[in-house]
């Protein structure tokens, strides 16, 4: 009687029972495995969470920035004493703009420009940007020369910092860099409104500054367009013809084997590695400028080809091969059938490991140190041979600065960064969901 079969599994009961140990295990093992997945995406999300916020709550700040608006007194005692500027235009561009900003400062604050200290105090207040600012007015315009204009004048960046709160006013002040005195005119023209927070576009427009108050990613922006554009025409064409060849018409030997290692192999070559490459062909040996757009576009394509070849070369193969025995069977030749019917059909995944490859391209800095693209670039470049810098490069430069301020326009400029990588990425998921074709 001890053998008698279940009536359920046909199993002896010893046996069944073994069985449905082995069953408990089994899902215990799969209940434990969906566990360490669930904890390891949770400790990536966090992880990421965590830089995330740690980059946005040091960088919103820098899309503010504080402002003083003031009725400013063009002196003709200070800008042109002499009354030169008809015979001699140059001596608007030389006048002392600080000091014509800083005495309608000082008058707002009822402060008498007679006492040295205060007055040093009052001009420690304001960039020394307003001297460029000032200076293109009255040279658009000379005959502001001797009126008062209402204008809104850029704050020094300790001023800007400590509006902000970024600095401990609680301490003594020797061990900071705003005195009383000023932190009591700060409140004094806050509460009048003469000091405020304004949308600072100067980060998206402005170059490169040695004061934070008045530093932008302009150039850097401009740097990073001409480079992608330079990637996007030259990688996009040689990456899309040799993935053709390779996938369509190359024979399949031991040299074309030997071709399709090495694309592999270096689309996992370190960065830095095209950057002496770069360094050596292009700049050493072609002759071509360093710091210039055009030899950073040639860089960051020779990096981005064997990813655009690889990601060209799966939407080729993804495509069925029914199409192309369909085309050939209805007498299209093997050209036809290629740019006819089987690009058109793989050009989402195409598209997609394009913008991919733009985007990992943005974001290299090691190669553009190498080439030199590194260096101090104030004014725009109007062609790709002009000296540039790139978003990344910016982002590097302004990380080593020393001064408070810079912190928050390195978290400004890495959320522009995040920005665009984000609308490339998305674009991308866009693309392919918009072509794609399900078999």
């Amino acid at each position: 009687m001890t053998d008698v079969v279940s009536p359920v599994s046909g199993i002896p009961k010893a046996k069944s029972g073994r069985r449905d140990i082995g069953i408990k295990r089994r899902y215990a093992a799969e209940r434990r495995f969906r566990t360490y997945g669930i904890a390891a995406l949770s400790f990536g999300i966090i992880f990421l969470m965590i830089l995330l916020w740690s980059v946005v709550s040091k960088g919103y700040t820098a899309f503010q920035q504080t402002m003083i608006t003031i009725p400013v007194e063009f002196s003709e005692q200070v800008i042109d004493p002499q009354n030169e500027r008809a015979t001699n235009p140059q001596k608007l561009l030389t006048a002392n703009y600080p000091v014509v900003a800083r005495n309608s400062l000082a008058k707002a604050l009822g402060v008498s420009v007679d006492d040295r200290v205060k007055i040093r105090a009052v001009g420690q207040l304001l960039s020394d940007g307003v001297r460029t600012q000032l200076r293109d007015m009255v040279v658009a315009n000379p005959a502001i020369i001797g009126t008062t204009q209402n204008i809104t004048l850029l704050a020094a960046g300790d001023i800007d910092s400590a509006f902000k709160g970024q600095i401990n006013l609680s301490v003594a002040e020797e061990n900071r860099k705003v005195s009383d005195l000023q932190v009591t005119w700060m409140n004094q023209l806050a509460e009048t409104g003469v000091l405020a927070k304004h949308f600072n576009t100067g980060i998206f427009v402005n170059g490169a500054s040695s004061r934070p108050e008045a530093a932008g990613v302009g150039v850097a922006l401009i740097g990073s367009f001409y480079m992608m554009m330079i990637v996007l025409v030259l990688s996009l064409p040689i990456g899309v013809a040799a993935s053709i060849y390779l996938e369509e018409f190359a024979p399949k030997n031991k040299f074309t084997d030997l071709i399709e290692v090495n694309i592999n192999n270096l689309a996992a070559v370190p960065s830095i590695v095209y950057g002496l490459l770069g360094l050596a062909v292009f700049v050493n040996f072609m002759g071509l400028p360093r710091s210039a757009s055009l030899v950073g576009g040639l860089v960051l394509t020779l990096m981005t080809l064997p990813t655009i070849i690889i990601a060209t070369r799966a939407a080729l193969k993804a495509v069925p091969p029914s199409i192309r025995a369909a085309a050939l069977g209805l007498g299209a030749s093997k050209m036809q059938t290629i740019f006819h019917h089987v690009l058109p059909l793989a050009m989402p995944g195409i598209l997609t490991g394009t913008i991919i490859g733009l985007a990992h391209a943005l974001g290299e800095t090691a190669p553009l140190l190498l080439i030199g693209m590194v260096a101090f670039v104030a004014n725009y470049p109007t062609t790709p041979l002009d000296p540039s810098t790139a978003l990344p490069v910016q982002i590097y430069m302004w990380a080593n600065e020393a001064e408070r301020a810079f912190v928050e326009r390195t978290s400004g400029a890495i959320i522009i960064l995040l920005l665009f990588l984000i609308v490339m990425n998305v674009g991308a998921i866009l693309l392919r969901r918009r072509f794609e074709r399900r078999w």
